[in-house]
């Protein structure tokens, strides 16, 4: 088994930073790629960014600029800095990661974490 835990979310005033954080831990004998993805009420979940182990990035086309996503490969942890938050990134985030897992045969899996509340007032 594998576990994702997020940190960093909270209550932030319009035009403020936070950073998240989710660290992997568990089965583990490679990860492929890591990312992050929030969910609005009302609202189907959505790609905010995505880093693979080597370092490539991709990003929601509306959010390119403020956000940056980053990975520490020894510590299996990835990073969303979020700059110039807006009321509308209020959401629910989610740490999503692709893991090849410890075991004969391997197994790769797609995993989420419980998710982190971000909260951005006007």
């Amino acid at each position: 088994q594998v576990q994702l835990v997020e940190s960093g979310g909270g209550l932030v005033q319009a035009g403020g930073s936070l950073r998240l954080s989710c660290a992997a831990s568990g089965s583990i004998f490679s990860i492929n790629a890591m990312g992050w993805y929030r969910q609005a009420p009302g609202k189907q979940r959505e790609l905010v960014a995505h880093i693979t182990t080597g370092g490539s990035t991709s990003y929601a086309d509306s959010l390119k600029g403020r956000f940056t996503i980053s990975i520490d490969n020894s510590k299996r942890t990835v990073y969303l800095q979020m700059n110039s938050l807006k009321p509308e990134d209020t959401a629910v985030y989610y740490c999503n990661a692709l893991v090849t897992e410890v075991g004969v045969p391997r197994t790769t899996r797609n995993y989420w974490g419980q998710g982190t509340q971000v909260t951005v007032s006007s």
